[in-house]
Parts: C-alpha cells; structure tokens; sequence
C-alpha cells in the first residue's frame, strides 16, 4: 500500500480521536461545572446557557438531515417497521422520529464512507485496477449502511445486561415492600423510585410501568407490555409469576419470595458453569502465550551453556 495513502488515513483518524477527546473532555468539565453551581445553590450563568443553545441548534439541525434521509430510507412494510421500533425500545430509545433517525444514520454514513473512498481516489486507484476500485466504493458503502444495525445490536445486548444485573436487587426490594403492606402497584412505583439510583435503565422500566396503571392500563397489560420493552428470560417468568398470582388471588409477598430464592439458585448455577468453562478457554492462551516463555526460561539458560561448552568440545 503507498506509504501516502497510509498517512493520509492516521492523519485523518487522529483529528477524528482528537476532536472527540477534546469536545469529551470540554462537555464533562462543563457537566462538572453545572453540577458544582447547583451544589451552591446557584443559577447557571449566561455563558453556559448560551453555549447549550448554541449545542442543541447544531444537534437540531443534524437530526433534521437524518430525519430526511431517514424518510427516504423508510422501510414500506409495517411488520418491519414495528420489528425495528421494539428493537429500538429494547435498546432504550423510546422517542417518535428514533426509527426515522435510526435509518437516516445508516443512510447518512454509507454516503459518508463512500465519500471517503471517492475522494482518496487518486492515492487508491494507483494501486487498484477501475472495477476494484468501485468494488471498494461499494463495500465502503455497504460497510457504513450495515454499521448502525451491529451499534444497535450491541447496543440491545448491553442494556440486557444492565437490566440482569440490577434485577435481583430490584426483585429483593419488591418483596421487602410487598411484605410491609404495599399493593403490588405501590411497589413497583416505590422500587421504580429507589432502584433508579443504582441502576437507572431498570428503574426507567418500573416507572413506565407505574405510569401505565395510572393511565388506566391493566395490570396485566402494563406487565406484559414490560416483558415485550425488557426482552428476558427472568423479566418474562416475574411477569407470567406475578399475572398468575392476581389471577389466582394467591400471597404475592410469598410467591415473589420463592421467585427470589430460585433465582439464586439460577444464578449460583450459571456462576458456576462459566467457572467450569474456565479452564478450557484459558488453554488456548496457555498453550499460545505461556508455555513458550516457560520454556524459554527454564530451557533457556541450559541450552546457551551446552552451546557454548559441548559444541566446542565436540569440534575439537
């Protein structure tokens, strides 16, 4: 590859990594700022005030591009279009225009790389014959139209992970409060209120559902309604729990509490198998990484001292 083209893309990645620290570093001093006026008690200044306006026009003006691309990219079929949206929910966005938006950023960055493709032309057409050069256009393309749809998918997998995390401690405090006399109801808007501190993504999801009961939903619809945003396995079997239970009229507090201690169980039992699986995956790494130094070490040293006094003697 020429050693121009090579430098061309480190100079352009470095202004890209220094741009995003420095505007990172300015929002989280500003961010820090805010923080320590409202800590005093004091209004935010002008200054501050002004530069949040100056932010939000520019991010305004963004998402409006990719609102209209977002239009031109629009999937026709309903059935795809709600597939995308509940993605989208699982993943945290809730807003009207984020499935818009979502296929506007995909829009937006396949032309991006193309464009970037297309003007360093003349470093990567030297070396590339006129069908690969298009070849590569197109899988730049590609590449930036398919990167929002593997951002999402990860971004899914780590709100699940947020979610599993703080839903035991979520679970415990619904059954203190359960035990303490509060309606079911009562104690997913009080455990929607406290667990919000130490984990805010499940909190947001109790509230929405506190919200639900008091605009008029039905219990069991507000529940399952979370089990379709949430996407688990340990939210869906809470939810089937606790339907069953209103239904049957049974003890909640009793039945959430033997829903509680199964879940440690559950879980004690998935520690335990990634600590079985241990052993495996560290042989690769072991076999690859430390055993040749191992050996290099302990035979090392040996091997030197043969060579410089056995194969003299053995010459002559």
């Amino acid at each position: 590859m020429n050693h121009a083209l090579i430098i061309s893309l480190m100079v352009f990645f470095m202004t890209v990594l220094t741009t995003v620290g420095i505007y990172t570093v300015i929002r989280s001093r500003q961010t820090a700022k805010d923080w320590g006026e409202r800590i005093r008690g004091k209004a935010r200044t002008v200054e501050t005030t002004q530069t949040e306006k100056g932010m939000t026009y520019v991010n305004s003006l963004f998402l409006k591009l990719l609102e209209r691309l977002g239009q031109a990219n629009r999937p026709k079929d309903q059935a795809e279009q709600s597939r995308l949206r509940k993605t989208l929910v699982t993943a945290g966005y809730r807003g009207p225009r984020a499935s818009v938006t979502f296929m506007g950023s995909k829009l937006f960055l396949a032309m991006l790389f193309a464009l970037l493709v297309f003007l360093l032309g003349d470093e990567i057409s030297k070396n590339l014959p006129e069908k690969g050069y298009l070849i590569l256009i197109v899988a730049c393309a590609l590449g930036g139209f398919y990167t929002p749809q593997l951002w999402l998918l990860w971004a899914v997998q780590k709100r699940k992970g947020k979610l599993v995390v703080g839903f035991p401690d979520a679970l415990d405090l619904m059954v203190v409060c359960v035990e303490a006399g509060l309606g079911l109801d009562q104690a997913i808007a009080r455990v929607g209120e406290e667990i919000k501190i130490g984990h805010p993504d499940l909190g947001e999801e109790f509230q929405i559902v506190s919200l639900e009961l008091r605009a008029g939903f039905t219990r069991e619809q507000a529940l399952r309604n979370l089990a379709v945003r949430a996407d688990l396995v340990e939210i869906r079997s809470l939810i089937a729990l606790l339907i069953q239970t209103d239904r049957f009229g049974t003890s909640v507090g009793q039945a959430l509490r033997v829903h509680s201690e199964s879940m440690r169980v559950t879980r004690r039992l998935k520690a335990e198998e990634l600590a079985a699986k241990l052993p495996v995956k560290l042989l690769l790494p072991l076999i690859v990484f430390i055993f040749p130094s191992l050996m290099i070490v302990i035979i090392g040293p040996g091997a030197i001292r043969l060579m410089r006094n056995l194969l003299p003697a053995m010459g002559g």
